[in-house]
């Protein structure tokens, strides 16, 4: 018996949360803005993540189009199988499970370092108690999920908006500069950091893909994912302009640089002191949240690449019935994975911040723009049995996100080294590519073992997904 997810839970604002939410923006204002003002010096930040944001944008078009035609839990691993061939889709699946991966568990070091910082005591110990938090919340229904992110994103959203008002209200000079958007600020050194790191602040937004069998309506994939990128773009480069502003545009390096300007509380703090407390409290919340999207969309690649035999079957049965309300399988490997990579770090006596946090997320954000771009190829070459009407969605937009990923993927490689603060002309950050580039040679070899010695499920890669009309739909639905 062919168990699913269950149907129906997810409603077109449920699914544009989980793409927001997974992107954190208490968590890219806190921390990724500071930091790329910090180490790039690039003063025309705000017109990179419009730019960035656009590109995003182009690419998920056909990563979205392909998503809702076929209804595949794992994205990805979907994708690829059905428009590029079955062992190129088996390479995206294990590449997505790494970065997805890389890119949760890299959040467990930026918490626990951030309430070790904020309440004492040693960074592992808090990151463990979150392992299990999330471990809790990823076995139970997706809907109890939904809530508590959206309740989290709204109130971050509100924190940024009070931030964006505090800079732009009292701006450095007695006036409003528009330097973070003028297009010759561009042509500086730095800015290919810039974009290497605005990239990976929009990482996640992908997320809805993967709850498509669970959607009450297949069509808003498109309409959350590529709605998150476009307004998470603008909420970041609002962001970053505010910064600009409240501090000088041509000082904000400088004072980005210095923890002890306290960048983005002490622009906050203008407000009042309440709003201080009110953003360190939700930053951690973010934190969570952002890692309990990640933990969910691991635990449907598992349960869909067991369910087709590509992992093991055991990994994909949680019942008797054929309605899954949560992959209870696929949950609890991810949380025993990350239980593993954070005790590593810890024994290895790795700093959670600099190293834990630095490398594995630039490894996971790496890995999903090499898998949007492998999407949009997937799009356009996909057979007609599998691709939908219009050329927007099946031609334009994914030319055109090819080109533009295939940029920012450049300019991630090529700043790798500044990324991860490594020294120049070290050839460790290249590991990380090495990695991404391994694994999908291993999905392939396995790929290839599967049609010599498994043909029944080699034939079924990426086709596994239930009829509709045989799993009943849920009870209960998200917002």
């Amino acid at each position: 018996m062919q168990v699913a997810l269950a149907r129906r839970t997810l409603t077109p604002t449920g699914l544009w949360v989980f793409g927001a939410a997974a992107s954190a923006p208490m968590v890219v204002l806190a921390g990724g803005i500071v930091a790329i003002y910090a180490t790039t010096q690039v003063t025309a930040l705000p017109l990179v993540f419009v730019l960035v944001a656009g590109v995003v944008a182009l690419l998920a078009v056909g990563y979205t189009a392909m998503a809702r035609q076929l209804g595949h839990p794992a994205a990805y691993y979907g994708i690829l199988a059905n428009g590029l061939g079955r062992g190129w889709g088996v390479a995206a699946g294990l590449v997505a499970l790494v970065a997805y991966n890389a890119i949760q568990i890299s959040l467990y070091g930026l918490l626990g370092a951030t309430l070790a910082g904020q309440l004492g005591g040693v960074w592992w110990v808090w990151a463990s108690i979150a392992v299990a938090v999330v471990g809790a919340f990823g076995i139970r229904a997706i809907v109890l999920s939904t809530r508590v992110l959206g309740a989290v994103l709204a109130v971050s959203l509100l924190i940024v908006a009070a931030f964006v008002l505090a800079g732009v209200s009292q701006p450095a000079g007695g006036e409003l500069s528009w330097t973070g958007f003028d297009a010759s600020r561009l042509a500086v050194g730095g800015v290919g950091g810039a974009v290497a790191f605005s990239v990976a602040a929009l990482m996640g937004v992908d997320a809805p893909g993967s709850m498509v069998e669970e959607a009450v309506d297949r069509r808003s994939v498109g309409r959350a994912t590529i709605g998150a990128v476009l307004v998470l773009g603008g909420v970041y480069a609002l962001g970053a302009w505010a910064m600009g502003v409240a501090v000088g545009p041509d000082r904000v390096g400088e004072v980005a640089a210095d923890p002890a300007a306290g960048l983005p509380f002490s622009v906050l703090e203008r407000l009042g002191g309440w709003w201080v407390a009110l953003a360190e409290l939700v930053l951690i919340l973010a934190i969570v949240t952002s890692k309990l999207v990640f933990h969910n969309v691991v635990a449907r690649y598992v349960f869909a690449l067991a369910r087709e035999g590509v992992l093991p079957a055991g990994l994909a049965r949680t019942g008797s019935t054929t309605r899954v309300s949560a992959p209870r399988g696929g949950s609890l490997t991810q949380t025993a994975i990350a239980s593993v990579v954070v005790g590593a770090f810890a024994l290895a006596g790795a700093e959670p911040i600099a190293v834990m946090f630095t490398w594995l997320s630039t490894l996971g954000a790496m890995g999903l723009l090499s898998l949007l771009l492998a999407a949009s190829v997937a799009a356009m070459t996909a057979p007609v049995g599998v691709r939908g009407p219009g050329v927007w969605e099946w031609r334009l937009a994914p030319v055109l996100g090819v080109l533009g990923g295939l940029v920012l993927l450049a300019l991630m490689v090529g700043n790798v080294g500044s990324l991860l603060g490594a020294a120049p002309g070290s050839l460790y950050p290249f590991l990380l590519p090495t990695i991404l580039a391994a694994t999908a040679v291993l999905g392939g070899l396995w790929a290839g073992h599967l049609r010599r010695s498994r043909p029944d499920v080699y034939a079924g890669i990426g086709r596994g997904t239930p009829s509709t009309h045989a799993v009943p739909d849920a009870i209960s639905v998200s917002i």
